[in-house]
């Protein structure tokens, strides 16, 4: 009993721990006003109010890929993305993203890229969006270029994200699935610019730039927003 009681409070303290823990990086954190590298968010499409979407539930036509939708539910953790640089262009890590700079978006739980090809949807015809590659890695098909009005991607700002290789856009347009994923929306690429393809960046951990002492020790942190 006494080995059992013991645990029980190291799971407590532990716990503990973690919850001080968030709690210090929401005091020390500042409200950034742009998005960064290495951040981790939700984007919402602002026409449907649905958050960028994916989960391992994959294409039953087209590429057969992981599927990418569009969700109504705020706390779905299967709506989180890691902005990444490309294969030649890092992104270090608290860095502003610029307007025109090209991205990946990784799929937190899944870790596989927002990616489009010369596939049709499978709800309105349009160019199929999906997530591919293993643990981050993919290929040429998983960049996206972000389109902004000044020189970096500000937070309370709608923004576009062009696919660099097909030059569609990130869409949604309304269509529903039914089973097994009843109720998503479709998320496509369309080539004309217009409000079904406006997001912004919502709820997310945003990393910021860092801050290096006279010792060369980082003392950056991050801005937690649930």
């Amino acid at each position: 009993m006494g080995h059992i009681h013991c645990g029980a409070i190291a799971s407590f303290l532990s716990t503990l721990f973690v919850v001080f823990s968030c709690i210090c990086q929401l005091s020390l954190g500042t409200e950034l006003s742009f998005v960064t590298c290495g951040s981790v968010v939700k984007l919402l499409n602002v026409k449907h109010n649905v958050r960028l979407h994916s989960h391992d539930v994959r294409y039953g036509s087209g590429s057969g890929q992981q599927s990418v939708t569009g969700v109504t539910t705020v706390e779905d953790s299967n709506s989180y993305w890691s902005i990444r640089g490309t294969r030649d262009a890092l992104c270090q890590r608290g860095t502003p993203v610029k307007c025109g700079q090209a991205i990946r978006l990784t799929h937190v739980n899944t870790g596989r890229n927002l990616h489009s090809h010369y596939f049709a949807s499978p709800l309105s015809s349009n160019q199929e969006v999906s997530a591919f590659g293993e643990e981050g890695e993919g290929d040429h098909l998983d960049e996206w270029t972000v389109h902004c009005a000044g020189s970096v991607w500000k937070r309370e700002e709608a923004i576009r994200f062009r696919h660099k290789a097909t030059d569609v856009l990130l869409s949604v347009t309304g269509e529903q699935y039914g089973r097994p994923i009843h109720g998503q929306m479709e998320v496509h690429g369309m080539a004309s610019p217009s409000q079904h393809s406006l997001w912004k960046a919502m709820e997310g951990i945003f990393m910021k730039p860092s801050e290096i002492s006279a010792g060369g020790q980082d003392y950056s942190h991050t801005h937690t927003e649930f």
